[in-house]
């Protein structure tokens, strides 16, 4: 085999360094007879599949996203610490994922120059401690929050064409280490091995958009309409949640329905509020210490009008849009009350939007009075009751008797045989799949999703045809005036034969340039 030229050789002086941390020239180390033994091709090998597990933790921490408020909510429950931990994560991933790419890069430039492949033992000891921190991620994921694993398999609906493309190209590149290292071996047996697995690997690529499928593989005629946000607890990213302020600003997102969370006085009055306890969203710790753990159903109205539901907002910051508020929302968020649901009422109906709510905690003792109490405030409101979306199960048949013209909504998916026929259900996007919500779309039952942040997501559900979102994101989601791709089946198959063949080519011309 001829030598590397003196470019090359200058070039892999400098790459032996980081990679090897042999501080000597890459003639130096010809001389000392130095070559990459079987031991160096486990630790690529380990390195390779490293980079691949860290890849793939990058994109589920990329999809987990869409969901993450949820596990800030959870960590402060737990430890009444507030931290926006998807910017930890992020940041530790993208540690990771550079640390074991630039090794990768080193080692592939390495055998380009046909230098040995000896990975320093400090590298090797990072390596290892790499794959253990990203299965313990993958393992802590599975238990405390399985339900990813199905957001991961609606994420490849939205990117499976382009992880495709991005997995041939990157499979494409890598034929020129492998040409290179198949050229400059003598053991026959490993050669064969490599460029059979090499072989079989891309054929299956090839082959893959065969099982590929997207709701938004279709002609832009086709696209259903699209679905009608509702917001969660509000505006939660303007204003703080399950306040009126939050309210006002899901109108001015066009949202059509207010999603909220109510509970009952210890003296009877329904009033806006998600957590059991008032410690995440309100001022309690400051004006009632003693009783700060205390349910939000021990405080009486007059209790709850005394507290402060806004400068937690401001101080805590649970979303990356509340430093950029301007002045006069950040004084208007100061001076949030708790309302009442008699207020959430009037401001739904003088905005014409509807509103849904949970009626909280459901195993509390004098739930039946909860019940009665929230449908006496509703009929005394004056609403027009098909403007109020009921989600509670619990006395759902009192409900019906008393106030017939409220819509009622399941959070169940439709019985066979069911007696009277769903007309609205309200699901986690995670529970419903694009082929129940077409068949649900053609059976004329409105299905509503709950929580959809992110715009790929909204894209997926779009095309799908759902009829509504719940949504912490109504600003973002107002904006989107179709999915973020849309692509005609045809279309897909020319770019999949293109880009196929443009990979064969040039699998081809590394293999004859390099020979």
């Amino acid at each position: 085999m001829a030598d590397p030229p003196a470019c090359c050789a200058a070039c892999a002086t400098c790459l032996l360094c980081p990679y090897s941390c042999r501080w000597i020239t890459a003639k130096k180390e010809k001389r000392k007879g130095l070559r990459t033994t079987k031991c160096d091709c486990s630790w690529f090998l380990f390195l390779f599949c490293v980079f691949l597990f860290t890849l793939v933790w990058l994109y589920f921490a990329i999809i987990i996203l869409n969901d993450f408020h949820n596990f800030n909510e959870f960590i402060f429950k737990q430890r009444k610490l507030w931290l926006d931990w998807s910017l930890v994560l992020l940041i530790a991933t993208a540690v990771l994922i550079t640390y074991s790419s630039v090794l990768l890069v080193l080692a592939l430039c390495l055998q380009l120059c046909g230098q040995p492949l000896k990975l320093h033992w400090l590298h090797k000891i990072l390596l290892i401690l790499t794959a253990l921190v990203v299965a313990a991620a993958f393992t802590g994921l599975g238990i405390k929050w399985a339900e990813e694993w199905r957001s991961a398999r609606i994420s490849l609906q939205a990117t499976g064409p382009f992880l495709h493309i991005g997995v041939v190209g990157g499979m494409t590149l890598l034929a020129w280490p492998l040409a290179s290292f198949v050229y400059r071996t003598r053991n026959t047996g490993l050669k064969v091995f490599l460029l059979l697995v090499y072989c079989v690997v891309m054929i299956a690529l090839y082959l893959a958009p065969l099982g590929i499928t997207s709701p938004c593989l279709m002609e832009e005629n086709q696209l259903p309409p699209k679905p009608a946000l509702v917001g969660h607890r509000g505006a939660p990213m303007l204003a703080p949640e399950n306040t009126l302020m939050s309210l006002h600003k899901a109108v001015d997102c066009d949202v059509q329905v207010f999603e909220t969370d109510v509970m009952v006085s210890a003296d009877g009055v329904p009033f806006l509020m998600h957590d059991e306890e008032l410690t995440r969203t309100t001022n309690v710790q400051a004006v009632f210490p003693e009783r700060a753990a205390l349910n939000s159903t021990a405080f009486n109205w007059t209790d709850l009008q005394q507290l402060d539901a806004g400068s937690w907002f401001l101080e805590r910051s649970p979303f990356p849009t509340v430093p950029s508020l301007s002045a006069g929302d950040r004084h208007q968020a100061a001076k949030q009350r708790i309302p009442s649901l008699g207020q959430a009422l009037e401001a739904a109906k003088q905005s014409n939007i509807s509103i849904m709510f949970d009626l909280r905690p459901e195993n509390h003792s004098d739930y039946q009075s909860f019940v009665n109490a929230t449908l006496a405030v509703i009929l005394q409101s004056g609403i027009p009751l098909q403007q109020v979306l009921w989600l509670p199960d619990g006395f759902r048949e009192q409900v019906k008797q008393q106030a017939p013209g409220v819509q009622q909504v399941y959070g169940r998916k439709r019985l066979q045989n069911e007696k009277e026929p769903l007309l609205h259900v309200n699901l986690p996007y995670q529970d419903m799949s694009s082929e129940e919500i077409r068949q649900y779309r053609q059976d004329n039952i409105s299905v509503n999703l709950y929580v959809v942040n992110q715009p790929w997501l909204f894209s997926v559900l779009w095309c799908s045809g759902v009829s509504s979102v719940t949504t912490n994101a109504c600003q973002v989601l107002k904006e989107m005036k179709q999915p973020i791709w849309l692509l005609p089946s045809s279309t897909y198959l020319m770019i999949w034969i293109v880009v196929d063949c443009v990979s064969f080519l040039t699998i081809l011309w590394a293999f004859l340039l390099l020979k």
